[in-house]
């Protein structure tokens, strides 16, 4: 199983999957549950979900992936990657081989989207970038 985490410092998790471009991707290879980074993504801007626009079948280089972790992103992001039959996990977690081994063991602390939405409000500055088309549901950007 191929797992991508958002990762723009190649450090931590972080959020805002739909503008992000670096993802570590990792592989559990067997049942023994031994797990290996096997790629670093730094994409070109136009490949970030938010400005990507696929012409036909064109794959994109997350379609490796059967699952991504993030720290938060919007249910459009959510509903593009479900379109390409990824699973989007949220987690609180931030480190990428840890979340990983805990997805594989099922006990990784997965936020739901409203939890993050909360979290996010709490302590997002929404001055760092546009919103653009937003409504209600607050900020859809990531």
């Amino acid at each position: 199983m191929k797992i991508a985490v958002t990762s723009q410092n190649f450090r931590t998790i972080t959020g805002h999957a739909g503008k992000g471009r670096r993802f570590l991707v990792y592989e559990a290879a067997d049942a023994s549950g031994v797990v290996q980074e096997i790629d670093r993504l730094d994409l070109p801007k136009e490949y970030a979900f938010h400005d990507w626009h696929p012409v036909g079948e064109q794959v994109h280089p997350l379609d490796v992936a059967e699952v991504v972790i993030t720290a938060s992103c919007g249910q459009g992001f959510i509903q593009r990657l479900a379109e390409r039959n990824i699973k989007v996990v949220l987690t609180s977690e931030t480190d990428p081989m840890q979340a990983v081994q805990l997805f594989l063991r099922q006990e990784l602390p997965i936020l739901s989207p409203e939890e993050v939405k909360h979290h996010h409000a709490a302590d997002h500055s929404h001055s760092d970038h546009e919103h653009a088309g937003s409504d209600d549901e607050g900020c859809q950007c990531h």
